[in-house]
């Protein structure tokens, strides 16, 4: 499968493999760390990012390409809906259909409240699908959620919300015995105890995994327990504005049927937003192993309302994204594959970090190795490096690579790349919105009865996440949005209904002298004209 341009590089890379296999490499002082990080991480080029001009993040760093959706015309005005006749009228309304959200319609249904779920693909089209490697728990006996803490608090670069942070880490045995109990079918020992691993900058093995297919397995469980208890799920409905009553409360959404581009209300005591992360927005033109959905919408529905965001200057790009062959651009490669032994390498086959140094970390060593040093490997869309694969079997034997991570095997296998004897080329793909909505412990945003769980939300990883806290933040914050969601409700009565609070916001584009022909949320992206190549985008 592989050109003869690559082939050179190959040898030279099966030249090293035994060497580098019986080899451990050196782990980064802190110091050489944040160096590394300030000249090469996409986080830290300044000329990709402006200020915010309105809202109540003004003054506060994001990218372009998030700020023209922040700063863009509402997609609908009073007028051009009838508030005083909601199509549904409920307890909770979940905006999302990923874990999160159905994380948080089984608890809020668990509570007895009533609950609608809209999502503007289908239940389980969402990141959390996606998600390979595994989810952290620490419920082994070498291991404590004090350990956990301090691990995803210094990956995070010590800027976690230490009391999101701690909910996290202590809900997570409980969480994982919930799914458990669920149906999920995590590897275990013919005993039946839990197989652990470790991850990047994990300290302990607390990787809980289902394969290399964990997300798809938690989200199979999630929407049939979804499904089972019979709660509605309104699929290719996106939510274009929040709504609130006359006391400022989030009091519903106005809804747009995807399909027929019908409009109509939603009245509902609390709302949950649940819309997952943006790497569809592509910022600075970075491949993303994101699902086809992820477009912000989250970040600016709670923007518009009033909802301050937290961190969204900083996006987490996941070292390992397929580089080559062109079908799976993009795509992730997970961690997982590291974490049993493959070794990243460059052109030469030369080690060049820690295969589980943290993922800020690894994946700006390898713009470094490919960008300043001149080590990659060309692939006709940018420079990769190699993640040397056949290394696992070196190191743990035939057979390996098919029983723990088989979904990369056979993804592969289908392009004519055999990884048990062939390595594969990565770069960093756009992975994660590590910031995102501030809330509290109550998953409660700046906009009394609105609420928000799993990747919408900021302030939970710090700057940077760890693998494997992304699933388990998911189901930790989804079910307490849920039972938060519910109690609330159970509370409030809701007032008139408006959108007021969106003709306000589109009033100060105009008087902060803000000209845009943009509208948001975004929903869907736009491929017609953009050529995304690893690390930038050409226009056709």
């Amino acid at each position: 499968m592989y050109p003869e341009s690559f082939q050179e590089s190959i040898r030279k890379v099966e030249a090293n493999r035994a060497a580098n296999a019986a080899m451990t490499p050196r782990r980064m002082t802190a110091e050489e760390k944040d160096a590394l990080l300030k000249e090469f991480h996409p986080d830290y080029r300044e000329n990709e990012f402006e200020l915010l001009k309105v809202g109540p993040n003004a003054g506060d760093k994001v990218p372009h390409e998030l700020a023209a959706m922040l700063q863009a015309h509402p997609r609908v005005a009073a007028g051009e809906v009838d508030l005083t006749k909601p199509a549904y009228d409920v307890d909770v309304l979940v905006i999302g259909g990923g874990g999160a959200g159905s994380s948080a319609a089984i608890e809020a249904n668990e509570a007895g409240a009533s609950v609608l779920m809209c999502t503007k693909l289908h239940i389980g089209d969402a990141n959390t699908m996606m998600a390979e490697g595994g989810i952290q728990a620490a419920d082994k006996d070498n291991d404590s959620p004090a350990r956990h803490f301090l691990d995803a608090y210094g990956g995070g670069h010590f800027a976690a919300k230490k009391e999101l942070l701690a909910k996290l880490v202590y809900e997570a045995p409980e969480c994982i015995k919930w799914l458990n109990e669920l149906g999920v079918e995590f590897d275990k020992t013919a005993e039946g105890d839990m197989v652990t691993t470790h991850g990047g900058g994990t300290s302990r093995k607390r990787m809980h995994a289902c394969k290399d297919y964990s997300g798809a397995e938690i989200m199979r469980t999630l929407r049939d327990e979804v499904l089972n208890r019979g709660i509605p799920v309104l699929d290719f409905t996106a939510a274009i504005e929040l709504i609130k009553d006359d006391k400022g409360h989030c009091a519903g959404a106005v809804m747009l049927n995807m399909e027929t581009d019908e409009l109509f209300v939603v009245r509902a005591k609390t709302v949950i937003l649940a819309t997952g992360g943006a790497g569809r927005m592509h910022y600075q033109g970075f491949p993303t192993s994101n699902h086809y959905g992820a477009t912000a919408d989250g970040l600016v529905l709670a923007y518009r309302a009033g909802a301050k965001l937290l961190y969204i200057d900083t996006l987490q790009y996941h070292p390992t994204g397929a580089a080559y062959p062109e079908q799976i651009f993009g795509a992730l490669v997970t961690e997982k594959v590291r974490s049993i032994g493959a070794m990243l390498v460059n052109c030469d086959g030369e080690v060049f970090v820690h295969p589980l140094e943290t993922r800020d970390v690894a994946a700006a060593s390898i713009i470094r190795e490919t960008s300043s040093r001149g080590k990659g490997v060309d692939t006709g869309r940018g420079t990769a490096v190699w993640l040397d694969s056949p290394i696992i079997e070196l190191k743990h034997g035939e057979g390996t690579i098919e029983k723990r991570i088989p979904a990369m095997f056979r993804m592969y296998q289908e392009r004519g790349i055999d990884m048990r004897k062939e390595p594969i080329l990565v770069y960093p793909t756009l992975h994660y919105q590590n910031g995102g909505v501030d809330i509290d412990t109550d998953c409660m945003t700046g906009v009394e009865n609105l609420f928000a769980a799993g990747e919408v939300v900021g302030g939970i990883h710090g700057r940077n996440r760890l693998m494997g806290n992304s699933l388990l933040d998911i189901v930790v914050f989804g079910r307490d949005a849920g039972r938060a969601a519910a109690a609330k409700a159970k509370q409030t009565t809701v007032g008139a209904l408006s959108i007021d609070h969106a003709a306000a916001f589109d009033k100060s584009l105009a008087d902060a002298g803000i000209k845009t022909d943009l509208v948001s949320p975004k929903l869907l992206p736009n491929y017609v004209r953009e050529r995304v190549t690893l690390g930038h985008a050409e226009i056709q």
